[in-house]
């Protein structure tokens, strides 16, 4: 069953529908909110945030929208919204699961079949850890973007019906990022 007809059936009361609407996107969902806050505690909050105003928002849904550029468009107003309200910067903390890659169903693998050195795996945590600090002092719409671009593979299209911008703003938000990441990881 497509996501836009389980969004059909939620607007009609279906728990099992909302049941497997949240199994089938929370992991990207929280992902996405954790990478843009550095907080997982923080991220999960937020993740039943925005699963709740799914549920509630399910009759205001319009099937002519994507289901996951509606949702990430939530997403994207509640992480904007709690980082307003914070008034200090997480600390982006270094895990396993952003190690990890998507394929092209968006399904979790780990890294290569080959397993890596003890000193492959500190250095790839420390380059990451690097990564995400940098990412942290980004702009917040320079970071969402190049979250949304590089990380859940979401195309300026999309991107600009999330951030509800243009889509030369998209590019001109990925080139600053760029530009401003170039400065704060040098090489």
């Amino acid at each position: 069953m497509s996501d836009e007809e389980l969004m059909s059936r939620i607007a009609q009361g279906d728990e099992q529908a909302f049941e497997i609407i949240v199994h089938r996107h929370q992991r990207r969902v929280l992902n996405l909110i954790y990478r843009f806050i550095g907080d997982r505690i923080q991220a999960e909050d937020v993740a039943q945030e925005v699963f709740l105003r799914v549920w509630r928002s399910a009759k205001d849904y319009k099937v002519d929208a994507k289901f996951t550029t509606w949702v990430y468009r939530i997403v994207a107003n509640f992480c904007l919204d709690t980082l307003k309200s914070a008034y200090h910067k997480q600390s982006f903390v270094y895990r396993d699961d952003i190690c990890e890659r998507t394929d092209e169903n968006n399904e979790r693998s780990s890294f290569a079949d080959s397993t890596p050195s003890s000193e492959d795996i500190l250095i790839a945590a420390e380059e990451s850890s690097r990564i995400f600090a940098a990412l942290q002092e980004l702009p917040t719409n320079q970071r969402l973007a190049v979250i949304l671009n590089r990380f859940d593979g979401l195309s300026y299209d999309e991107i600009s019906s999330v951030l509800e911008c243009s889509i030369s703003a998209v590019e001109s938000l990925l080139v600053r990022a760029k530009k401003n990441l170039r400065k704060k990881l040098p090489r």
